[in-house]
């Protein structure tokens, strides 16, 4: 059974939650032992402890992000002492992308990151799949350490084994990995959830017609912004016009909705197509399409999710 540590700033505790139960199967597969610093008990040397429990660990998974980085103990303690054993073929030290961050320029640099090419975990279109994408990697060096292990202990099992008991052995007791506890959100949390989520709509829209002029002679893409709460772009091929949409948040909806509709501000009469929403589980926040008029699926989004679901609608007129 291999030895997982997880290595993280308290700041990204909920995606080291996510991610400790996307490796549930591993765990009822007897395949893995996970530890981080909520198992201390009161009254513990938190730092020898962590030292312990690093030096014994098979995996030591770096959850990445801002927050890592700027963390001393994260980042030039913990990470330097994992690295340490990675470069001594003790231990795999797997860099798990959190949060978009300059972690190339750091020593795990040259490390492969999960998941797969590096792309932050709250970059994905869905937190789920990335966070199993994540797993199977995992797995991957899981099985393949399970594996040595066992021919080691295959090649010396006729070695007599001596225990040597020792009064400054410090044990810590087994200990369930189920300690996540129900995250509660408040309405400021939600709504700043929100407007943050719109804000970042209208860069990705801005920034997506900008690149799609740039690499396409014939087409013109235009933003605008109304209000604080409206945006518009629309998109011309040679000058004739080919797609155009309003996103607003808010309005007659309620205040928790983001709609879309195929229409100029002036001509859409508040009527849309689409319609997303801010909702939470007892762990994150996230967005959720409720109409899904155009193949989507509801799903859990990301704020780069829910931008690419409308922006493939106000480019689709054009790919078909």
């Amino acid at each position: 059974m291999a030895k997982v540590f997880f290595s993280y700033s308290h700041l990204d505790e909920d995606h080291r939650n996510q991610l400790e139960a996307h490796l549930a199967t591993l765990r009822h597969e007897k395949r893995i032992e996970s530890w981080h610093d909520r198992r201390l008990l009161a009254g513990s040397d938190f730092s020898s402890e962590i030292d312990q429990q690093i030096n014994d660990a098979d995996v030591i998974l770096l959850l990445v992000s801002a927050n890592f980085l700027n963390s001393t103990y994260c980042y030039s303690i913990e990470m330097e002492r994992a690295l340490e054993r990675h470069r001594a073929g003790e231990a795999r030290v797997i860099p798990v992308i959190v949060k978009p961050c300059d972690w190339e320029s750091t020593p795990l640099g040259g490390l492969l990151a999960t998941p797969r090419d590096g792309k932050a975990i709250t970059t994905w279109p869905n937190f789920d799949e990335a966070f199993t994408d994540v797993a199977k990697q995992i797995r991957k060096v899981v099985d393949e350490i399970n594996a040595s292990s066992s021919k080691t202990i295959g090649a010396s099992v006729s070695k007599p084994v001596v225990s040597v008991p020792s009064s400054n052995v410090s044990i810590s007791p087994p200990r369930s990995s189920n300690l996540r506890l129900k995250q509660s959100f408040t309405e400021r949390e939600v709504d700043l959830f929100r407007h943050e989520t719109f804000e970042f709509i209208a860069r990705f829209f801005q920034g997506s017609l900008a690149e799609l002029q740039a690499r396409n002679p014939r087409i013109e893409g235009v933003f605008r912004t109304i209000d604080a709460n409206t945006f518009e772009s629309t998109i011309y091929s040679e000058g004739k016009k080919s797609s155009e949409c309003t996103i607003a948040m808010g309005g007659m909806l309620g205040a928790n909705a983001i709609t879309y509709s195929p229409k100029k501000l002036s001509a859409h009469g508040g009527g849309f197509t689409e319609m997303l929403t801010v909702e939470h589980d007892n762990q994150t926040l996230y967005i959720k399409q409720m109409l899904n008029m155009y193949g989507g699926r509801e799903t859990k989004l990301t704020q780069e999710g829910a931008a690419e679901a409308l922006w493939a609608m106000l480019i689709g007129p054009l790919q078909r």
